[in-house]
């Protein structure tokens, strides 16, 4: 092989990658979406704001990951940032969860569709939150979700169980609340 078939050769190896660019038109593009996940996982915008910068910096770093999967690391970057940050771990306890921390919630507004109010989400506790978001929201395996959280398979399962079931027990909403909608993704 040539020197230049080579280097043709590597270069079109490397177009196959996200680059750092492609990695800052997502999270720009999808602004929004990412920031909307970011706060589910923290419910608190302050720590939604750390966790989504923190996954735009740790995607940028020079993760070797295809153009494809791009979209789907950058997410699972915000995930495991807001994972380091809030620690979540299957409760012990009955104590109710801290409300949330709200600055706008226009920022989390949805389209018509099948929805999830973010406030009930908000009000599932950490672990549980984390596995709803995840699995039945970004539909992660249980799997993904056992060795992201550092559990297992059963116990997510259980935690996705408590969250379906107190977000169906949730008082009916408000449909003059709009604002605060989460749209279930497909």
């Amino acid at each position: 092989m040539t020197e230049r078939a080579y280097i043709q050769d590597r270069k079109g190896e490397t177009d196959r990658y996200a680059s750092r660019e492609d990695f800052r038109r997502i999270f720009t593009g999808d602004l929004g979406g990412l920031y909307q996940l970011s706060f589910l996982l923290t419910r608190d915008s302050v720590k939604a704001e750390q966790c989504f910068v923190g996954g735009l910096e740790d995607c940028v770093a020079g993760n070797s990951v295809f153009r494809e999967w791009a979209h789907s690391w950058a997410k699972r970057a915000i995930i495991q940032n807001a994972i380091r940050e809030l620690k979540p771990r299957p409760s012990v306890s009955n104590s109710p969860p801290t409300p949330p921390v709200v600055s706008d919630m226009d920022q989390l507004s949805s389209g018509p569709g099948n929805y999830f109010e973010i406030d009930a989400v908000c009000r599932l506790e950490d672990y549980e939150r984390f596995v709803f978001v995840m699995s039945v929201l970004e539909h992660y395996s249980e799997h993904d979700c056992a060795v992201l959280l550092e559990c297992s398979v059963p116990e997510v399962r259980e935690a996705r169980t408590r969250a379906l079931k107190e977000l169906a027990d949730s008082p009916p909403m408000d449909r003059s609340q709009n604002q605060s909608l989460v749209q279930e993704k497909k």
